[in-house]
């Protein structure tokens, strides 16, 4: 590929993306009342168990004070709980609650049957094995730094 056709590449690969997620972040009312890096932090917390806030604001690129408020928000909520660190009383641990992973679990849900019937509505079974086979490809590029 020359490089003006990489770039055309480039810019319609990321177009696309963009609109998908712009209509998978609407296929889920569960999480509409949270704002997306609520939702991030919510998806982290899922992962790793659990986390002190410093480390999810690193993770989410943030500032301290802001991910304070975040994790503010989501206590408010019930979605999170902040346990009182046992091996230094001043850092704060941070969980998703019960509450919290339902609702996390649920918009996955939501967004993934979204999407199921999105693809048995577009795609033919060519076209399913074509995207399963792109993943790894996609998967690349977001790991990439």
């Amino acid at each position: 590929m020359t490089e003006q056709k990489d770039i055309q590449l480039a810019s319609e690969l990321r177009i696309v993306v963009g609109r998908l997620i712009k209509k998978l972040r609407r296929q889920s009312s569960t999480a509409d009342k949270l704002s997306l890096t609520e939702r991030s932090t919510m998806a982290l917390l899922d992962q790793h168990q659990e986390l002190l806030p410093n480390e999810l604001a690193a993770m989410e690129k943030i500032t301290t004070q802001s991910m304070s408020q975040v994790l503010s928000n989501l206590q408010q909520h019930g979605l999170i709980n902040r346990r009182i660190s046992e091996m230094d009383k001043r850092k704060a641990i941070i969980t998703l609650s019960d509450q919290g992973r339902t609702l996390l679990y649920q918009a996955r849900n939501e967004r993934d049957e979204w999407l199921n019937k999105a693809l048995n509505a577009t795609c033919t079974s060519e076209e399913k094995i074509q995207l399963k086979k792109v993943i790894g490809t996609l998967t690349k590029l977001v790991d990439f730094d």
